[in-house]
């Protein structure tokens, strides 16, 4: 590397830093006013309230990425324009193109970064946090008995949970129906089970009061009655995709679903034959939002190489503004995907894609 590229790195990733310090320690303060009554009312300690906070702090670098991207462009280009040090790149025939390729580099690092952080880290601190704020907070509780579960695993068979309780691990009143395989639509068999228990030692169902129908075409079925049994017992249903694991997974936010996990639940959705409008442009938004790190680094050098002696102050505001304007359009263009009006990965890439339209375009007007 070499020593301008060491140079223009170091006040970037100066900066950027910077950024993201001021923006997480905003953010907390403006959260712990808000939540200072519920802590006081619920006794929750000082220690308590780091070890949130602790929790929280990844959800909020992921939506501060960006900005601390674009402050990082205004403070770093603005200081060279200002000291003349952007006149003495250009007098050096260092062209606007070869000074930006560290930040970008950089930028492309953080980028990848922000795909794993974003996908796999943020939702296992979502989900710490979450069940912070359940347990001490009394916000986002789950009920430990879930009621009326539907559950297609695959396309001609149907799951109904009439009662799950997640503490004992045990199902009532459970329906499987199997349908016809061709034409989907008549019922082919059916399992009533009056309960099922999970058994830890096995990792499978024990299976109480089973009724076993067989519907022909002439109207009429054959009925058995089986008392207990596992479920790898029998051979049609063994395979079916409900354990303690997804039946609990079910009562969890998006927010604390890890990309891998999230694009099964959004599969098994689909297969269900439910509408996952807003499942895919969540899914996709995920994949999305860390490459507006890119796209805010060359719409702050846009702006900043050709202000002079612009202020801190006004750079910070610029940042705000813009962080605001993205953020919102972002969120108008999901709620198309949501409706359906937009294809869900068109909802998702669409404000990366218009403001780096607006980025280039400014970036080639300003650098003639």
């Amino acid at each position: 590397m070499k020593i301008l590229d060491r140079y223009i790195l170091r006040h970037f990733i100066q900066n950027f830093l910077f950024g993201l310090f001021t923006f997480v320690i905003i953010f907390i303060i403006v959260d712990l006013f808000e939540n200072l009554d519920r802590f006081i009312d619920r006794n929750v300690g000082a220690l308590m309230v780091a070890k949130y906070y602790l929790f929280y702090i990844p959800d909020i670098l992921k939506l501060i990425i960006p900005v601390g991207m674009l402050l990082a462009s205004l403070f770093t280009i603005s200081r060279f324009v200002n000291y003349s040090e952007l006149t003495a790149f250009k007098s050096a025939g260092i062209s606007v193109y070869r000074y930006l390729m560290p930040i970008m580099v950089f930028g492309i690092f953080i980028t990848l970064f922000s795909l794993y952080f974003n996908g796999w880290i943020v939702p296992e601190a979502n989900r710490l946090k979450f069940n912070f704020e359940r347990l001490y907070l009394g916000r986002n509780t789950v009920p430990n008995v879930i009621q009326n579960i539907f559950i297609k695993d695959t396309p001609n068979r149907i799951i109904y949970i009439e009662l799950y309780d997640k503490i004992s691990k045990r199902c009532q009143n459970v329906s499987i129906e199997i349908f016809d395989p061709d034409t989907l639509k008549i019922l082919r068999k059916r399992y009533d089970i009056k309960e099922m228990q999970w058994n830890s030692q096995k990792n499978e169902w024990f299976l109480n009061n089973i009724t076993y129908r067989i519907f022909n075409n002439l109207a009429s079925e054959n009925l058995q009655y089986i008392n207990t049994g596992f479920l790898t017992s029998f051979a049609e249903i063994k395979n079916i995709d409900v354990n303690p694991e997804i039946l609990n997974k079910k009562q969890l936010k998006p927010e604390e679903l890890k990309l891998d996990e999230f694009k099964t639940y959004v599969e098994k959705l689909e297969r269900s034959g439910q509408p996952a409008f807003k499942e895919n442009v969540d899914y996709y938004s995920a994949i999305a939002f860390p490459f507006a790190n890119l796209v805010t680094i060359i719409f702050g050098v846009a702006i900043s190489s050709n202000k002079r002696n612009a202020s801190a102050a006004l750079h910070f505001g610029i940042s705000m503004i813009v962080s605001f304007l993205y953020l919102g359009f972002m969120k108008i263009v999901q709620v198309f995907g949501y409706n359906g009006d937009l294809p869900p990965i068109l909802a998702a890439w669409l404000g990366n894609l218009i403001f780096l339209g607006i980025s280039v375009i400014n970036f080639m007007v300003t650098n003639k």
